[in-house]
């Protein structure tokens, strides 16, 4: 599941609202939507995000926390290390390599990791 994915079902179940129902309000298939909160698609459009956002009728900060999360769920990560530092290409690989099997207490404490580091170095 994508963090999109895994945002949209909390509405809908918070909400009571059919995945049926909002794949035909939003002029989608349940296939495709279902997909899409499984992490089995790739990122929405622009124009798919903005009409989950007024599907859902949110604003401000729930609004760009919706389009934030959609930036951050495309499930096809391709990292390009090309003329980075070697340990670029070494960290890419690994994280590829070992992602699966990671708890999420550990993949939670990666990203926090992560955060710290490319705050710290202005990134």
């Amino acid at each position: 599941m994508t963090p999109l994915g895994a945002k949209i079902r909390e509405l809908r179940q918070k909400r009571g609202i059919s995945l049926k129902d909002m794949a035909a309000e939003l002029s989608v298939s349940s296939a495709y939507l279902s997909a899409l909160e499984h992490g089995k698609r790739g990122k929405p459009t622009w124009f798919l995000v903005q009409r989950i956002i007024t599907f859902f009728n949110v604003i401000w900060d729930e609004a760009e926390e919706i389009q934030r999360l959609a930036e951050l769920s495309d499930p096809k990560v391709t990292i390009e290390t090309a003329g980075m530092d070697p340990k670029a290409t070494e960290l890419a690989n690994r994280l590829a390599g070992n992602i699966g099997g990671l708890s999420p207490e550990s993949l939670a404490h990666l990203l926090h990791q992560l955060r710290v580091v490319a705050a710290k170095d202005g990134v």
